[in-house]
């Protein structure tokens, strides 16, 4: 996502993290852009201490930390119209309802401003689904699904592509062990909220030591409104020379 920066011409006076966990990017988007104020939200508490804390090493260094936001995707504590590159990197697979977060995405965007994200895909985890039961791995929206609702959240010219990697473990308890450490758990409502116990261990066997990972990748802009929101047609004029 960061080399695709590369052939974005933008100059962001705002850039809004969205779900930044950590914030692992926010050096870099501070480097690329360093009249841009960084600003890093997520639901998590924990994550945005990890975000702001930089340690004195880093602030001698000049390293930026984002400020810190704690609020949820699908309901973003700015004005409209506020932000020029909103920045999502593997957060959009956690919200419950997609569409709801990109619908706030476009509305915090400002007119000409950027969307750029990652996402997993349904075919990630597909060996443990397999093995575990629908029920017990989490949901994950399929990339034509995601380009279809940018085009419905009113953005303009999106492009998706993906990419598949597959990890390979030494065991089942190996894969489950870094699937918790880094925070990939079931978010499912429906999931089953008792104890496995040893049996359902023993049912994941067949699923090996091998992970699936489909990475979905997107940008898109907000485009000039055409509309004001009583419905009057907006029209644009260029300011003619004296």
């Amino acid at each position: 996502m960061l080399e695709r920066l590369d052939y974005v011409r933008i100059s962001p006076q705002r850039i809004l993290d969205a779900g930044c966990g950590p914030a692992p990017q926010a050096a870099a988007l501070g480097k690329r852009y360093p009249g841009a104020q960084l600003l890093g939200l997520d639901f998590s508490l924990p994550m945005l201490r990890r975000a702001r804390a930089g340690g004195w090493l880093a602030r001698l260094r000049g390293v930026r930390r984002p400020v810190a936001v704690c609020a949820s995707l699908a309901h973003l504590p700015f004005a409209a119209g506020s932000v020029q590159l909103l920045w999502s990197n593997m957060a959009l697979h956690w919200v419950d309802e997609p569409r709801t977060a990109l619908a706030e995405f476009h509305r915090v965007l400002a007119p000409e401003g950027l969307l750029m994200f990652s996402a997993l895909g349904p075919d990630t985890l597909k060996e443990l689904r397999a093995a575990a039961g629908d029920a017990r791995v989490h949901r994950f929206a399929d990339m034509h699904d995601l380009g279809d609702w940018l085009v419905a959240a009113g953005f303009s010219a999106p492009v998706m592509d993906m990419e598949t990697l597959t990890l390979e473990y030494r065991d089942v308890p190996a894969l489950l062990s870094e699937l918790r450490a880094s925070g990939q758990t079931s978010a499912r409502a429906d999931r089953p909220r008792g104890l496995a116990g040893k049996g359902l261990l023993a049912s994941l066997a067949p699923a090996g030591s091998r992970a699936t990972c489909e990475v979905v990748y997107g940008h898109a802009w907000k485009g000039v409104p055409r509309r004001s929101a009583d419905g009057r047609s907006i029209v644009q004029f260029d300011r003619l020379p004296r």
